[in-house]
């Protein structure tokens, strides 16, 4: 099985919707999404996904599978430095990095700070939704791996949203998704390819062959949008610092 998770194009947050490059970004990944041969289409609750999506599943003339779980992770904490509350992608590195648990799969959700946010809760309700919709799809979670139940070379596709993206990968992978969230960054639009690998029978693994993919963009000459990214030097002002 071949699983596509889809972040949302260049986001309007102020209306849930799409920016004016963002439904130019979501046409481009339309042609490209719409070649491929797909056995179920899955998306987020929220507008800027479902309107990312709207306009391959018109291409294609399909229908999406909405799940609640796919929405943008929702776990909040207060973070340290600033007593505020944050989403958990947003800390800055002197502040989470200090504390070996953060890294730990079992441990980075027993911190002071992620009790306070019931952040496990959270992460729980999702993953369950996540195991539930392979196991549809033919792959059992067991253990640190999957037994295959049915196999096959189907494709499905996700459009959600890069904090949940992070969530459903540290599930695949058996790691912190704080090294995800703070790691990785997915630009708007963007593709992340994963694979099962079944090499013995009955028995798989997932396999990312890229992440964060925007080769749809370069193709047509267009830039990615700067969303989910912080300032590449902190002398650039125009560009995003906190």
């Amino acid at each position: 099985m071949k699983l596509l998770i889809v972040r949302h194009a260049d986001p309007d947050y102020s209306i849930d919707s799409l920016t004016p490059k963002g439904w130019k970004e979501a046409k481009l990944l339309s042609n490209r999404l719409s070649k491929l041969a797909v056995k179920e289409y899955y998306v987020s609750p929220l507008g800027r996904a479902k309107d990312t999506a709207s306009l391959t599943l018109e291409k294609v003339s399909r229908k999406a599978v909405e799940c609640e779980w796919l929405r943008e992770f929702d776990g909040h904490i207060i973070r340290p430095d600033t007593g505020t509350e944050k989403i958990t992608w947003d800390w800055l590195p002197a502040d989470w990095t200090v504390q070996e648990e953060y890294y730990q799969r079992d441990l980075w959700h027993q911190t002071e700070v992620m009790k306070a946010g019931q952040i496990q809760k959270e992460y729980d309700w999702v993953i369950k939704g996540f195991d539930a919709l392979l196991e549809k799809h033919g792959y059992k979670r067991e253990k640190n791996y999957y037994r295959v139940l049915q196999a096959n070379t189907d494709t499905i596709i996700l459009f959600c949203h890069f904090g949940v993206e992070c969530v459903l990968l540290s599930r695949l992978l058996s790691i912190s998704p704080m090294i995800l969230w703070h790691g990785f960054c997915a630009a708007p639009s963007s593709v992340t390819t994963i694979y099962t690998e079944e090499r013995r029978k009955g028995i798989a693994s997932f396999r990312i062959s890229s992440f964060g993919d925007v080769s749809h963009l370069y193709a047509a000459g267009e830039e990615p949008a700067f969303a989910a990214r912080f300032c590449e030097c902190y002398e650039n002002e125009k560009e995003r610092h906190d």
